[in-house]
């Protein structure tokens, strides 16, 4: 059933019947005064948790000063956010937009102007089996979800896609495709149930992407800023991609994406090829810079390391033999809880009952991500709630 306040609304999301009005740090409080604990992040958005009173001073500051020139101007802000991310992940160039799936387009557009200068007529994109690049024509076609795909055939061609975490199949497809000119993937599958990749995995492609010519494009827009342990959930590999992709966390709420480039993807690019009317504007970037501080400091990377252990050891130890329970994955504070059947009844539920934001991915696994500030209470407080839940389970 539709909510009336709601009726003006495109139905693309299938609303809670929660509205809420204020936050701090890991709880929100929705109109009725009622607290929540947040374990979700805006999915994997708010690292520094809701209203962190440095990102707030950098909105209002810049907002007094101001808010849009336009790209055809120097933006300092813009050019200091791309100084920092270039040397948090080893890139040289950055490309500002408004969201992550924008980021996977700049990539895209990148891996076909790779292929215009190896002359490849007929450009294939290597992508994954369970993969989410965005909602964009392009990224729905790199996205491994037919559920998402569907209604939006025919689909923009120039994918191949295989399974993850399987480089056999990327082999077979090296010797069979003479057309390859890159591989995108996520270093943990978020939307596809939180799977991580082997490290073995990521340098194996690295290999071939080297040995072939092709661009390894990596998509850390859920996985990126600290949220796996380390600044890009990539650095678990000690591999070093063409190009990353960056979005959700990097602004902490506030709309930001950025697609980061090294070697002959950085130059790629040049002015009439790729352009965003708000991408990289003052408030967007002195947020970004303000994050990147916070994170620095108080050492968020590590701090969700730390925590993320905390949270996957109370799961594995509270859910040891739920006859539910399937598997539970993750790497720092990402976690799922695979169960053997649809779960999707369990987010209302988990928000009415518990008081606890959670969200499903691939109907059966439950998704955590909590914000890389919370208290190991608060993680242990997730833990419990969560098992009260699934305790009711038949």
């Amino acid at each position: 059933m539709i909510h009336p306040d709601t009726a003006c609304l495109m139905q693309t999301y299938a609303r809670l019947p929660v509205a809420f009005v204020r936050g701090r740090g890991m709880q929100l409080q929705d109109e009725a005064g009622i607290d929540y604990l947040d374990a979700i992040s805006g999915v994997a958005v708010t690292g520094l948790g809701h209203a962190h009173p440095e990102v707030t001073a950098a909105i209002a500051g810049q907002a007094a000063e101001l808010l849009h020139t336009s790209n055809l101007f120097r933006i300092p802000w813009q050019e200091e956010l791309g100084r920092r991310l270039c040397a948090l992940s080893g890139m040289t160039r950055a490309f500002f937009c408004n969201s992550g799936a924008e980021a996977n387009e700049a990539a895209l557009k990148l891996a076909r102007l790779h292929a215009a200068a190896m002359r490849v007529a007929a450009p294939q994109v290597v992508v994954m089996e369970g993969a989410f690049h965005g909602r964009t024509l392009a990224t729905l076609a790199a996205t491994g979800n037919p559920a998402v795909q569907r209604g939006f055939e025919p689909l923009m061609p120039g994918f191949l896609r295989v399974p993850y975490d399987d480089i056999d199949a990327v082999r077979g497809l090296a010797d069979e495709q003479p057309g390859i000119v890159a591989v995108l993937l996520e270093p943990v599958q978020g939307e596809g149930g939180v799977h991580p990749a082997s490290p073995g995995y990521l340098r194996a492609l690295r290999a071939l992407a080297d040995r072939h010519g092709w661009l390894l494009m990596i998509d850390e827009v859920q996985t990126g800023m600290g949220r796996t342990g380390t600044w890009f959930g990539h650095q678990h590999a000690g591999v070093a991609p063409d190009v990353i992709t960056l979005a959700k966390g990097l602004g902490n709420g506030v709309a930001i994406g950025a697609c980061l480039a090294r070697g002959p993807a950085a130059a790629l690019f040049s002015p009439g090829h790729h352009a965003s009317t708000f991408g990289g504007n003052p408030l967007a970037c002195r947020v970004g810079c303000t994050v990147i501080d916070v994170m620095a400091r108080d050492r968020l990377p590590e701090r969700a390391a730390m925590l993320g252990a905390r949270l996957l050891a109370g799961l594995r130890g509270a859910l040891a033999g739920h006859p539910r329970v399937v598997a539970i994955r993750g790497i720092g504070l990402m976690a799922g809880i695979e169960l053997d059947r649809p779960c999707g009844d369990l987010v209302g539920r988990a928000l009415l009952e518990e008081r606890l934001l959670i969200t499903v991915t691939r109907a059966n696994t439950i998704r955590l991500l909590p914000p890389l500030i919370a208290g190991t209470a608060e993680i242990d407080e997730v833990v419990t709630r969560l098992t009260r839940l699934l305790a009711t389970l038949d």
